[in-house]
């Protein structure tokens, strides 16, 4: 009896071992799985911006333009926007939606009006407002049809959007029409790059110590590290596999192109998905859908402000992670529409799958932390075998996703502060790498609010704004 004992509890002992084993073994799978596509996305992301090669600009009185500014609260900024924009896009009328705003944003607004006869307002009033930036970007565009003449030729119409604190680099116009992107008849939409204004502020947060200085100034750095270098690469991979992107700052689309979007059932005076937390990229999904090439150009960019606080950050980016895993919900029309070629429907995967790969990291790590420990104190030997075999592996996956996050800081130095030191890109490098940690803090808040059926949208305060202490900052309810 005390021999069969022994055999089951051996047994029992090698059965949980290799249970553990096995977990810790899918987990280096798995991450092994998300290093590679990582890997395949980041060269074919640098190659793309390496190689990238200006377009000529076009002509843009061959179009009328129309900017569409939404306003929330934006006395702050409103004013310096709408100056900035008539300077940059003389020829574009100005379309403010005052997204009922409990600010003087409205009086600002027509104090320029009256001296300004390009500049609109297009007024919201609750129930109807505070609903979230594509209600806002339809009543706009509502007005602007309602406004154009009937004999008007839609088709060299083109309605642009840039943020409350947006501002538009000269040329711009000329860019986004030129013979690659608006000057091509079937394309819909462009989007152009975007930088943080902000970037080389010195002493972003006044009156506050060095520590919090450093802290704010590395934010607004990684964040024009990440939309200058990061995403101006994502964005150009997307222009080769035909599946470019749609930001809510610096796109401008052909009326025409958000014509054949009301006309789905359903939809009518309505192309922007409303209550969508990513109207912008969800946007760009339906004009590609219907058949409408988008495209990306480099050569110019929308300004805005990078943010400063770290709260106000994490806010910002868990409405992200939030809104792209509700465009799961495209993911069977993508793989079926014959207007993505496969490698656009690989690229469309992985930025709706980026966020959940994240949230199993988050639960997948700790929980294998957890078998090891308890591994090590019950099994030392066989746990410490096993992790002596597979551990290395893991290590190495870490050491190399660790490199191309790096070279980014290198790729920023070179394009946009060629005279700062090599050193200096280092320095900016291993912070993208760290910067690239709030994904799975992000990723985990959107995936709670989903579970809690949190889906209320909520503005992101502006840098200027002077709020109350304790004013809330997390994303509604």
């Amino acid at each position: 009896m005390p021999d069969v004992l022994h055999e089951w509890i051996v047994l029992r002992q090698d059965g949980i071992v290799w249970f553990a084993g096995l977990v810790s073994l899918a987990l280096v799978g798995y991450m092994a799985f998300v290093f590679g596509r990582f890997l395949v996305y980041w060269a074919g992301s640098r190659h793309a911006f390496k190689h990238n090669r200006p377009a000529e600009p076009g002509d843009p009185t061959a179009f009328r333009w129309h900017l569409v500014i939404p306003c929330r609260d934006e006395e702050a900024v409103v004013t310096q926007t709408l100056a900035g924009l008539r300077e940059s896009a003389p020829e574009a009328h100005l379309w403010v939606i005052d997204d009922d705003s409990e600010d003087a944003t409205r009086d600002l607004v027509l104090a320029a009006a009256a001296h300004d006869d390009r500049v609109h307002l297009v007024q919201r009033r609750r129930p109807h407002a505070r609903i979230g930036k594509g209600a806002a970007l339809n009543a706009a565009y509502r007005e602007i049809s309602a406004w154009l003449p009937e004999d008007t030729d839609r088709s060299r119409v083109v309605i642009g959007v840039v943020d409350a604190d947006g501002r538009l680099d000269p040329g711009t116009l000329a860019q986004v029409c030129n013979d690659k992107a608006l000057a091509r008849p079937d394309t819909g939409a462009v989007q152009i790059g975007v930088r943080m204004r902000n970037a080389d502020d010195e002493l972003p947060l006044p009156g506050r110590g060095r520590a919090a200085n450093a802290l704010a100034r590395a934010l607004v750095r990684m964040q024009d590290v990440e939309f200058q270098a990061n995403n101006a690469g994502m964005q150009l991979l997307r222009r080769r596999t035909g599946s470019v992107g749609l930001g809510g700052n610096g796109q401008f689309v052909r009326l025409t192109a958000l014509d054949s979007l009301t006309a789905e059932e359903g939809r009518a005076g309505r192309p922007w998905p409303e209550r969508a937390l990513l109207e912008d990229y969800e946007s760009g999904l339906d004009l590609r859908l219907a058949g409408w090439r988008l495209t990306h150009v480099a050569e110019t960019q929308v300004s805005q402000e990078g943010l400063i606080s770290l709260r106000r950050f994490l806010t910002q980016r868990t409405r992200w992670a939030q809104g792209n895993m509700q465009c799961l919900r495209y993911t069977g029309r993508v793989l079926r529409s014959p207007y993505y070629t496969w490698a656009g429907k690989a690229e469309v995967l992985y930025t709706f799958l980026q966020p959940v790969v994240c949230v199993l990291l988050v639960l997948l790590t700790p929980l294998s932390i957890g078998i090891t420990a308890a591994g090590l104190v019950l099994f030392p030997a066989e746990t410490a075998d096993f992790q002596l075999r597979f551990g290395p592996y893991m290590l190495l996956a870490f050491a190399i996703a660790t490199v191309p996050m790096v070279l980014w800081g290198f790729a920023y130095r070179r394009l946009a502060h060629p005279d700062r030191r090599r050193l200096t890109g280092l320095l900016w490098g291993v912070l993208v790498w760290l910067y690239a940690y709030h994904l799975f803090v992000v990723a985990a808040r959107a995936a709670a609010r989903i579970v809690l059926g949190r889906n209320g949208w909520a503005k992101t305060r502006r840098n200027a704004e002077k709020t109350a202490l304790g004013a809330p900052t997390a994303l509604e309810s």
